[in-house]
């Protein structure tokens, strides 16, 4: 039974689906104006280890993660989402190429970077310029229904009128003084754009490169209303769950949910959950330090995707992750001795159930992801036989997706290992039971000799052809 934490009750709580088996889960994705960094890939890591954990407990999953590329304004690292440039058009005046190529370029970065760290494609990836028809649709009806109001730079969500806006974040963590500015036309200081027009001939920004005739004037839409409009597109106007990063908590997704249930009256979402960001020696990410590191760089620096993905899993989603190259560089050392472990396993057949209720008791605790490595390597110096870890442990992998089966490449040892070398391998193997190690040594030299190599593992015997 997967209990989850659901920030909207700032509790662990037992996941009910509306529709059981079918889950509907919505991401908020990336605004493809740059690369995503490693912080960014802790939170689609989190989305996949949630489908793959709810699929582990047989259930169907609808994911949705927007691909956001118009209407995310440079103000919002300053605290305020409806100021700024827009940042595809602030990269495209930067590498001098037009806003759509921009979004195409690190679309395809994006999509490449998430197969590198093995996460499961969504079910959907809509784009918002794909959808600025039920965007404008969306905003009309918030209209029809009182909450908007409009001002000389765009169309608002006026909050006041829904009640109990900031549900989701404490209403003490949206207040004006953490805005970089105020707008004096707001009604309200948490009132958020639904609509933005386009800039005039003053602003000096004239000839956008992405920009849509609305009822209310040429402009281009808010950062917010796309995840309402493509959630309830495609997951209907009440689904099951919403992920996104922690820093979305304060002011995106309470948004998220007023302009929402503003025109349905019904509960936007019912589990929120949020992922804690990473720290990268200690310190927050940031391009002016250089350490705002994307998996190229881990590339680069010569490690394999999959050891950052094995080095997320071994913290927690809410505590923040501290990130060094150290800790990676032992992400991956464990992970390669993974693999070496197991491509000397048998095939598998039959797995320890002991240790498969084991994983699956940390997986439906809130996604415990280190407790289900520490079950892996408990399975792994266990005495069950060789061809029954092989079985649990890729039932496993079916949730921490390390591709143990292609990685491991497990070969069948009574073909490849000739007879007498296996026999000799097992009085070893009893000699070393006894604690005549003298003589277990001098049958390894021996099965040297005969050029064949074993090691010990954590329990296993590994043999390997010279």
């Amino acid at each position: 039974m997967l209990k989850i934490y659901n920030t909207l009750s700032r509790k662990v709580e037992e996941f009910k689906p509306i529709n059981p088996p079918n889950v509907g889960m919505y991401t908020c994705g990336p605004t493809v104006y740059d690369f995503a960094h490693i912080g960014n890939f802790r939170t689609y890591l989190l989305s996949d280890l949630l489908v793959r954990t709810l699929e582990f407990n047989n259930l169907k999953v609808k994911h949705v993660m927007n691909i956001t590329d118009v209407g995310h304004l440079t103000g919002d690292n300053l605290g305020d989402s409806d100021t700024g440039e827009d940042r595809m058009e602030k990269a495209a005046g930067k590498e001098k190429k037009s806003a759509w190529d921009i979004a195409k370029f690190y679309e395809k970065a994006f999509l490449a970077d998430f197969e590198r760290l093995n996460l499961i494609k969504p079910s959907i990836m809509p784009r918002a310029t794909d959808h600025i028809k039920e965007q404008i649709e969306l905003i009309q009806k918030l209209e029809k229904k009182g909450f908007v109001y409009k001002t000389s730079d765009g169309v608002y969500f006026n909050t006041s009128k829904f009640k109990g806006y900031g549900k989701l974040s404490n209403l003490d963590e949206i207040k004006e003084g953490a805005r970089v500015e105020v707008n004096p036309e707001k009604k309200n200081p948490k009132d958020f754009a639904l609509w933005k027009f386009s800039p005039t001939a003053a602003s000096g920004q004239v000839g956008r490169h992405m920009e849509w005739d609305s009822p209310w004037g040429k402009g281009f839409p808010g950062w917010h209303i796309e995840c309402s409009a493509m959630s309830m597109k495609y997951l209907g106007e009440s689904f099951d769950i919403h992920v996104g990063g922690v820093d979305l908590r304060s002011t995106h997704h309470p948004n998220e949910i007023a302009q929402s249930e503003a025109v349905t009256g019904k509960t936007f979402v019912n589990y929120w959950v949020h992922g804690a960001f990473v720290l990268v020696d200690r310190k927050r990410m940031s391009k002016s330090m250089g350490n705002n590191y994307k998996v190229e760089d881990i590339i680069k620096n010569g490690f394999d995707p999959l050891a950052l993905r094995y080095l997320y899993l071994q913290t927690h989603y809410r505590q923040e992750m501290n990130f060094t190259w150290e800790a990676l560089s032992s992400a991956q050392s464990a992970l390669e001795r993974l693999y070496s472990i197991v491509s000397a396993y048998d095939k598998p057949k039959i797995g320890c159930a002991e240790f498969e209720g084991k994983f699956l008791n940390a997986i439906n605790d809130d996604l415990n992801m280190p407790e289900s490595l520490a079950v892996v390597w408990d399975l792994v110096k266990s005495d069950y036989p060789t061809h029954a870890k092989a079985e649990s442990l890729f039932k496993f992998d079916k949730v921490l997706g390390l591709n143990l089966d292609q990685r491991s490449k497990i070969k069948d040892q009574k073909e490849e290992i000739p007879e007498n070398v296996q026999k000799l391998v097992k009085e070893r193997e009893e000699l070393r039971k006894q604690k005549r190690f003298h003589l277990s040594d001098q049958l390894r030299n021996k099965i040297k000799k005969m050029g064949y190599e074993v090691h010990d593992d954590d329990g296993t015997t590994i043999v390997k052809k010279v």
